[in-house]
């Protein structure tokens, strides 16, 4: 029975961290290649400035996820948003913050860098 418990609060820790938060639509890598050529796009990359530094894609502006919530003044709310980092987690969690921060579109690269190509 214990285990049965324990079984639980594993899905339930999983379901969300992987749930996404209202007004977030996650999106693919191939649709954010469509979606490159916009103008009226912000397209935000939250991984460290190592990373971004190692390997970013032109349009991205490079705000890491620690210094997003103190950079949002410096953002657009009127304007979509694409959030990417490596692995689609940390944008995830930036996704959620400008969500809630009263931006109404914002997009997260599922899979992030490690699937750009």
């Amino acid at each position: 029975m214990e285990w049965i418990l324990i079984l639980l609060v594993v899905v339930i820790f999983f379901y969300f961290r992987t749930k996404t938060a209202k007004g977030v639509q996650n999106i693919s890598t191939q649709d954010l290649k469509e979606l490159l050529s916009k103008k009226n796009i912000q397209f935000i990359d939250v991984r460290t400035p190592g990373e971004f530094k190692a390997r970013h894609i032109p349009e991205f502006k490079n705000i890491p996820l620690d210094q997003l919530p103190g950079k949002l003044s410096t953002l657009n709310s009127g304007k979509d948003v694409v959030v990417i980092c490596q692995s689609g987690m940390r944008s995830s969690r930036a996704a959620g913050i400008l969500a809630k921060s009263g931006f109404q579109q914002v997009y997260n690269v599922k899979g992030g860098m490690s699937r750009w190509s």
